[in-house]
């Protein structure tokens, strides 16, 4: 067995005399609580890595034992559920990206959250006309979408998995009524976390005796285990239609900002099987998760921007900085406008035609910012005006890798959307509050929002589950949770790796530099300030602040399998 032996990760907290600003003005990212240095894995048969050392070692005994990536994946987040509650969960949704080494066929599992179809696009409106604020929209049933990641994972073993379904569940199980050890980083979140106090069941959970968890303290969570277990004998049926619905909308009905779900809505719920979006970079296709999520289109524009400079010449400094950034601008851009549920909007299919990407480029000066940049006019784009939305980071998500022994792949990203969700906790998980990643304003002068809120709507993602293919055959997957920033965090795994050749973890040390077409954002850390000085001289915006990115990486070499995991966070990789 090779294994990143990293359990419990220390934190390291930074402190900067900066002179350029930090903003405090909408949701960060979790902050960065695993600081310690790390090497890539190598592996020759199979490979796991995921967010949380109990979850890696789930999926990593289902490979040993010859199970399939979708056999591990039903391991993975049930564990993930538990001990990593405030990211992902069987209260939320997920996308999977999966290669099915049968047919070499990339398979694409859309699981997002839907809304109630009683909802209308002024879901998020005050009487008074006004959006409500965010903090203020997030905590209650209000936020909740339909969970999908129950039948996703049903869903997922039945067509892909070869072991026991009960026998995948009954680790998570067991840890669950035994009690696992808390982390400092699931520990910190807790102390950092708002509204954790607003819901009994959700209080006395995190809050025993209104003291948060500590780190070091044992956590059990028998009504997780008794969900698990009905999970285990019934698979996904009670979540929708059965009494696990019925507690989980009964929970949903807040004494402030109270759900409009009703069982018709979890009834009525479907996982989506859709065709990858692939975009070309140089010798090599990148596929993701198309609509609802934006992830495999705005990673795409990106890249096929970034390809028409010559990456591979450039060191990772201040020009290469603000070209990054730059092309994030573009891309984020046409996100904000035209990007949304594509079973509710007609998304323009020339977002990644080549020359229309080939004129974006031609956009960039490398002497200056452009600041804000305006979106382009694709190919295909329709005759509907719209109005562009804007962003706000979140920090509740999850993702992981697999490589089975039959070369079948798993890119995963899995959330509840903000850190903990919406706060209400039913059955032993949290519930999401997915619907917030809507345009809380609908319209301006006439014309709507393509991220608006419709009845039975899927809420726009930046989730960005990746695999990438060369010459048909893969080579690696990447991927993380970050908010919108995943877009950022994921695209330069892919030039580091791609472009420069880096090894894995290397590529996910590198300091990461977010835009989402707006101020330019500077991970903290040495040397920060004078990234952060040479791109505001360029004319950035700039602020320093803590980039927590999550990582996990696998790629496929002719020598085997090298995984890394992020040291921002807890995640560890395993494989033989």
């Amino acid at each position: 067995m090779n294994c990143l032996t990293i359990r419990i990760c220390v934190a390291l907290g930074f402190a900067f005399g900066v002179s350029v600003a930090v903003a405090q003005d909408r949701p960060q990212p979790e902050n960065t609580t695993a600081v310690a240095e790390r090497t890539s894995v190598k592996a020759s048969d199979f490979m796991i890595a995921t967010a949380h050392p109990l979850a890696t070692q789930a999926g990593y005994e289902v490979l040993a034992a010859g199970g399939t990536a979708a056999d591990a994946a039903v391991a993975v987040q049930t564990m993930l559920g538990l001990v990593e509650p405030q990211s992902s969960g069987l209260g939320g949704g997920a996308f999977f990206v999966y290669r099915d080494a049968g047919t070499n066929e990339i398979i694409t599992y859309d699981a997002r959250e839907t809304a109630p179809k009683a909802a209308d696009d002024k879901y998020w409106m005050n009487p008074d006309g006004t959006p409500m604020e965010f903090q203020a929209a997030v905590v209650g049933g209000r936020s909740a979408g339909v969970p999908g990641t129950p039948m996703l994972l049903e869903t997922f073993h039945r067509e892909h998995g070869s072991m026991d379904w009960a026998a995948l569940i009954q680790p998570a199980i067991e840890t669950a009524r035994n009690g696992f050890t808390v982390s400092q980083r699931l520990a910190a979140a807790v102390a950092e976390a708002k509204g954790l106090d607003t819901f009994v069941t959700t209080s006395e959970y995190f809050l025993p005796g209104g003291r948060p968890i500590a780190e070091g303290d044992t956590l059990k969570n028998p009504a997780y285990a008794e969900t698990l277990e009905i999970f285990a004998r019934e698979g996904a049926p009670p979540f929708y239609t059965g009494e696990i619905a019925r507690d989980v909308l009964a929970a949903l009905r807040t004494n402030i900002n109270p759900s409009i779900l009703s069982e018709e809505d979890f009834a009525s719920y479907k996982v989506v099987k859709r065709e990858p979006v692939c975009a070309p970079y140089r010798e090599y296709e990148v596929c993701g998760m198309g609509p609802p999520s934006s992830g495999a289109l705005t990673v795409g524009q990106m890249l096929g921007i970034l390809s028409h400079f010559d990456i591979a010449l450039l060191e990772d400094g201040i020009e290469f900085r603000h070209l990054f950034a730059e092309a994030s601008r573009l891309a984020f851009a046409d996100r904000g406008l035209y990007m949304a549920d594509g079973d509710f909007v007609d998304v323009p299919e020339g977002l990644l035609d080549q020359d229309y990407l080939a004129e974006r480029a031609k956009l960039i000066d490398l002497s200056k910012s452009r600041g804000v940049a305006q979106a382009g006019t694709p190919p295909g784009l329709g005759d509907d005006k719209l109005t562009p939305d804007s962003e706000r980071p979140r920090k509740g998500t999850s993702h992981f890798v697999i490589v089975d022994k039959d070369g079948n792949m798993l890119s995963a990203t899995t959330t509840i959307e903000s850190g903990f969700g919406n706060r209400v906790m039913a059955r032993g998980f949290l519930l999401n509050n997915e619907l917030t990643d809507f345009a809380f304003v609908p319209e301006a002068d006439g014309a709507p929002v393509a991220n608006r809120v419709e009845p039975g709507k899927r809420p726009r993602s930046s989730m960005s589950p990746t695999i990438v293919l060369r010459d048909g055959k893969p080579v690696l997957l990447t991927g993380s949770p970050g908010g919108a920033a995943i877009i950022n965090y994921t695209a330069l795994s892919l030039v580091a790796i791609l472009d420069w050749g880096v090894d894995p973890q290397e590529a996910i040390d590198l300091r990461h530099v977010t835009n989402l077409n707006g101020r330019t954002s500077v991970e903290e850390g040495d040397g920060a300030e004078e990234l952060a000085a040479g791109l505001t001289a360029l004319g950035h915006e700039v602020a320093i602040i803590n980039l927590n990115s999550g990582l996990h990486v696998i790629q496929i070499s002719d020598d085997g399998l090298i995984g890394a995991a992020d040291k921002r966070r807890e995640g560890v990789v395993m494989g033989d």
